[in-house]
């Protein structure tokens, strides 16, 4: 009897650990949430730079309104175009498990959602928080129309770091003082390179250092010793940028929604599409100071926006002593690397790295390896105004050769849902079709790319490893790679020619960090690992949207797995035709 009574001790208390541990889940189950939300796309005026545009706005916002939700909520977002322009809206960096029908890039997922029409996006949060975004995914509508996405964790789940005492979404962006859809229309007629921004801008803001700005400048304010979440998010059309704030320290927490070790920097570097988290201890004395960010420019010999936008972080000390002087105390500038200081963004990159040790699939089914880069393709007439790129060319952009062309008549996903045959073929090549020194001397005769929209097919639950390697056609450059549909583990990245001899070794399959957009080195290459368990066709493309438009970007195809939780969830009544 004393015997067996010892033995239920233990059982029981396991037995109410294991209840009390059903019921703390299935009570964060239960609160998920629902959130419903209206966007208005229309054109409002805006004014910058001294001067008024009609500016497409989502509900006369600019940047758009800010989305707060829990891991395990679901939205339901209805967007009606009152433009003149086709639009569709793109929530950058969420899974959208087998629902491809929200993801929102333009004739990939959906067709448009045309002027005067409506789509309502309805989609769940799954295992997903931190910092994402969203933005529209048609043309250059970007430049404007976007805002970003926040995922708090489940409630009565802590953040993995110590609760800061506010948050600030920063969204770094760009502005050009005339209609964003003209300069890219100028250049798709001219085929020479777009014209530059005109200010880069966190929310929406130039800052200081522009004309007729200072109005505007956004401020942060924050109490001595306190410590706060700063949101980054780089929203720029075209452009990766350096940020940092004057004397202040920044504590990276968490990339493209994904949590890191914590380390510690004076400057962050992001390509469009990328978020950072950092927390900032206001440990200086009580003044004002800039936060501020500028180019990173890696193009070789290649037009810039050279300009650089700031908010203020103001102490508020600092702010109640200026009101009394009725003066105020001119900000802290910071020092920001050079334009082109590579080493400086890399040794940043590196360091971003998953809290804890991951699973990394190291049984690789597919082993691709993907040049990405510019081209020129050559005129027939001499002198044409068609024909302004370098010597008579006009410049292209391409994957293994393979310059993208969107469909106009369907979206790649609704040819593969219902069959219609003649929209795509499946024929993308899994490495280059001609081998040669990607980062060296290219010959000419390699410069000029084929057009076609070819897919790659990828079985479900197949172990992907796709290098994507820089090529010096025209230039070397960073371009930012975003994988739509899938986060991936970053395993290795290199300067020069991947080596798959030798670089595979030195791959990081500890802790990797799991990201969504993530750039190839100028002159050199990334490794990304991931498993294609989620059905669907799915974009890959460079998040610099010069480059989207000349055809930098690819589709998957991930083929269903075996029944319904492992395929693709029927279209939605609503869903836009061409």
């Amino acid at each position: 009897m004393g015997a067996s009574s010892f033995t239920l001790k233990p059982l029981s208390c396991c037995l109410l650990l294991c209840l009390l541990a059903f019921l703390t889940l299935l009570a964060s189950f239960a609160a998920a949430e629902t959130h419903y939300h209206e966007f208005v796309v229309e054109a409002k005026p805006v004014k910058r730079l001294c001067r008024t545009h009609n500016t497409i706005t989502v509900n006369g916002q600019f940047p758009g309104p800010t989305l707060e939700v829990r891991n395990g909520d679901s939205l339901a977002v209805k967007v009606t175009n009152r433009a003149k322009y086709n639009v569709t809206i793109h929530w950058h960096g969420l899974k959208q498990l087998r629902n491809p029908w929200a993801d929102g890039p333009e004739y990939v997922t959906q067709c448009p959602i045309q002027p005067g029409a409506t789509y309502t996006y309805r989609f769940t949060i799954q295992d997903q928080e931190g910092t994402l975004w969203w933005h529209a995914h048609s043309k250059w509508l970007r430049a404007t129309v976007y805002g970003a996405l926040i995922i708090y964790p489940r409630l009565g789940t802590p953040y993995p770091f110590s609760m800061p005492k506010k948050e600030f979404p920063l969204l770094l962006g760009e502005w050009w003082d005339r209609n964003p859809l003209d300069v890219q229309r100028l250049a798709q007629f001219t085929g020479g390179a777009p014209n530059v921004s005109d200010a880069y801008t966190i929310n929406g803001q130039p800052g200081d250092l522009y004309r007729c700005s200072k109005q505007g400048t956004v401020r942060i304010p924050v109490e001595s010793s306190e410590t706060i979440l700063l949101r980054i998010i780089n929203s720029a059309l075209n452009q990766e940028l350096f940020f940092t704030i004057a004397n202040h320290r920044l504590t990276v927490v968490s990339a493209d929604a994904s949590y890191t070790k914590p380390f510690t920097t004076r400057v962050i570097m992001l390509g469009p599409g990328q978020t950072t988290d950092v927390l900032l201890t206001a440990d200086q004395p009580p003044a004002h100071y800039y936060a501020a960010a500028r180019a990173y420019q890696t193009a070789q010999n290649a037009a810039f926006d050279n300009t650089t936008t700031t908010a203020i972080l103001e102490y508020k000390s600092a702010a109640a002593c200026d009101s009394k002087k009725a003066k105020f105390s001119a900000p802290v500038l910071p020092s920001l690397p050079a334009y082109n200081d590579t080493a400086t963004a890399t040794a940043f990159s590196v360091q971003i790295k998953s809290p804890s040790q991951v699973q990394i699939p190291t049984q690789i089914d597919e082993n691709l390896y993907f040049i990405v880069g510019l081209g020129l393709i050559n005129c027939t007439v001499p002198n044409s105004p068609r024909c302004q790129g370098p010597n008579n060319t006009r410049f292209a952009a391409s994957m293994n050769n393979v310059s993208f062309v969107f469909p106009k008549t369907t979206s790649l996903m609704q040819a593969y849902y219902n069959g219609i045959p003649g929209v795509f073929t499946t024929d993308f090549p899994p490495v280059p079709p001609v081998q040669f020194d990607y980062t060296g001397n290219v010959s000419r005769g390699l410069w000029t790319p084929s057009r076609g929209t070819k897919l790659y097919k990828l079985k479900y639950g197949s172990s992907v490893q796709i290098v994507l390697q820089d090529t010096s056609i025209v230039t070397t450059e960073d371009h930012p790679m975003h994988l739509h549909g899938y986060h991936f583990y970053v395993v290795g990245s290199g300067f020069g020619n991947f080596n798959p001899r030798t670089d595979p070794a030195k791959f990081n399959l500890i802790d990797p960090p799991l990201r969504n957009t993530i750039g190839t080195n100028p002159g050199g290459w990334v490794a990304i690992r991931f498993v294609a368990d989620n059905p669907g066709v799915w974009l890959m493309h460079c998040h610099l949207d010069a480059h989207l438009v000349l055809g930098l970007a690819m589709a998957f195809v991930v083929e269903n797995g075996n029944g319904p939780l492992q395929s693709v969830i029927p279209p939605p009544a609503d869903l836009p035709q061409c």
